[in-house]
C-alpha cells in the first residue's frame, strides 16, 4: 500500500544549514515535516511531471512485472523507464526488486504534501 509523502523546498544553502542544525542537536524534525527536500520547484516538478505522475498511477493500478512490461503499457523507452525511475528510487518514492533477471517497479509513495516559501 503507498502512502503519503511531504515534501519541501528549501535553497542549498537553506538545506546545508538545516541539517547542520540537526546534526548539532539544535533541531528534531517534527513528524509533519518534508522528508525530501528539493532545491527548486523546477527539480520537483522534473521529477513529479504530469507524465512521471502518470506513470506513478499506471505502476500502482497496473502492477506491471518488469520493465519491458511496463515499457509495453506506457509506451516509453525502457531505457528512458529505468532513469526516470531510478531517480523515483533515489526519492523513495518507488521501488525496484531484482527478481531473477528482471527489475520490478513498485509505487512506495502515492500522494504528496508540497510545503515551501519565499
Amino acid at each position: 500500500m503507498a502512502r503519503r509523502m511531504t515534501i519541501g523546498i528549501k535553497s542549498i544553502d537553506d538545506f546545508k544549514e538545516y541539517t547542520m542544525a540537526i546534526a548539532r542537536g539544535e533541531h528534531k524534525p517534527a513528524h509533519n515535516e518534508p522528508k525530501i527536500w528539493f532545491d527548486s520547484i523546477e527539480s520537483m516538478a522534473q521529477v513529479l511531471s504530469t507524465k512521471n505522475r502518470e506513470l506513478l498511477r499506471i505502476i500502482r493500478d497496473e502492477k506491471p512485472q518488469s520493465l519491458a512490461e511496463l515499457a509495453k503499457s506506457t509506451g516509453r523507452q525502457r531505457s528512458n523507464l529505468s532513469r526516470t525511475l531510478r531517480k523515483m528510487e533515489q526519492y523513495g518514492i518507488v521501488a525496484l526488486t531484482k527478481e531473477a533477471k528482471t527489475i520490478k517497479p513498485s509505487v512506495v509513495v502515492d500522494n504528496f504534501e508540497a510545503r515551501f516559501g519565499v
